[in-house]
């Protein structure tokens, strides 16, 4: 391990003395997916047994979507728990109260959206230092990230965990590159772009693909990519995240300080311990959450506004709506009848490949 972490370290340094331009970008590439790999490497270690070091806390998925609080210690992450969901999470004016994952259950908007109390991030985290490598893996398997900062220093604390956020594999607010790669057996190397490209060339990719032991492929790309980008999508295991950077204990800065931070992206201002704007950092986090609300309805009866079924934007059909109430529905199903916006007609009879919207109103109506 201790030759990992000394190999990410001379590459990381030799890095940072590389002037960056055309003519060093072939060599910081090849750096680059070096790290990547020595990255890869340190955290899904290939010796049997003890629990991989990758591995996040043991907290069984409930409700409707996971969100997970992301921060530094003593920034207020458990103070936030506790005010929204009601779960104890130990307080204290010491760093390192919160020594393992707390989870609790927020409801909202008829979904129950679990979030995580995520012990506080220490600098290093991403190659092992503290728990971060725990924390973090655990922050992968959420819907939503907070990443809670400090509005005394919420900048210095925000580049920092943003830095070790991308050093595990997390890309915050991003799409996956539009990029298409594809391994073959014979061919050599095709690059093929339909932008003019000013971060990669043939050399450059050929060097990032050598490193990779990858000498056959297609790769088109459909947009100026960097040499991340096209590490990214060669290692597979990017997790694009919607993320929300909420600024707590703004009861301690001015309003001019307050406005200035208003011009940052995907932010929200908060006070946990006051409750300030708790409401609309619910709001925020419901929207990027980006869920649809279905009401089911049985036959000769009305709707049931009280408890819907929470789909995902990406999965919304008819038949996501059937396999998320029981398997065997889909295998009985012969028609639904839909009230709401995604109709033209109330009611209107559709198949299981229809999409649904936002408070949408379901009968199923199944074989004989």
């Amino acid at each position: 391990m201790a030759t990992v972490m000394q190999k990410i370290k001379d590459i990381e340094d030799e890095m940072s003395k590389t002037q960056k331009n055309k003519a060093t970008a072939h060599h910081l590439g090849l750096l680059k997916a070096k790290l990547a790999k020595l990255r890869r490497e340190l955290l899904t270690p290939t010796t049997k047994g003890g629990g991989g070091a990758g591995e996040g806390f043991d907290v069984t998925k409930s409700g409707d979507a996971r969100v997970g609080l992301v921060g530094f210690p003593s920034v207020g992450k458990s103070t936030l728990l506790n005010k929204l969901t009601g779960t104890f999470s130990e307080v204290a004016s010491y760093e390192f109260t919160t020594l393992t994952c707390i989870p609790g259950v927020i409801g909202y908007k008829g979904a129950k959206v679990q979030l995580l109390d995520l012990p506080g991030i220490i600098e290093g985290a991403k190659d092992g230092k503290g728990r971060g490598r725990q924390v973090i893996s655990t922050a992968r398997t959420c819907n939503v990230i907070l990443i809670v900062l400090d509005a005394i220093k919420p900048i210095t604390h925000k580049r920092l965990i943003e830095k070790e956020l991308e050093g595990f594999g997390i890309r915050l607010n991003k799409t996956p590159p539009n990029m298409t790669f594809r391994k073959k057996e014979k061919g050599g190397i095709n690059f093929t772009s339909t932008v003019a490209n000013t971060h990669l060339d043939l050399d450059t990719v050929k060097a990032i693909c050598s490193e990779y032991r990858i000498h056959n492929a297609d790769i088109s790309l459909r947009f100026d990519a960097t040499a991340d980008d096209l590490i990214d999508v060669i290692e597979g295991s990017r997790i694009y995240m919607p993320c929300i950077y909420v600024v707590n204990k703004i009861d301690q800065i001015t309003v001019e300080e307050l406005d200035i931070l208003d011009k940052l992206p995907h932010y929200c201002p908060i006070s946990a311990h006051l409750e300030w704007n708790l409401d609309g950092l619910l709001e925020m986090v419901w929207e990027y959450l980006d869920l649809v609300r279905i009401y089911t309805k049985p036959k000769g009866l009305n709707p049931d506004y009280e408890d819907p079924v929470i789909l995902s934007t990406k999965r919304k059909t008819v038949e996501d709506f059937c396999n998320q109430i029981h398997k065997d529905m889909a295998k009985q199903f012969k028609y639904a009848l839909v009230w709401g916006s995604s109709v033209k007609h109330k009611p209107q009879r559709v198949g299981k490949e229809h999409e649904l919207e936002d408070e949408d109103v379901v009968q199923i109506i199944k074989k004989i």
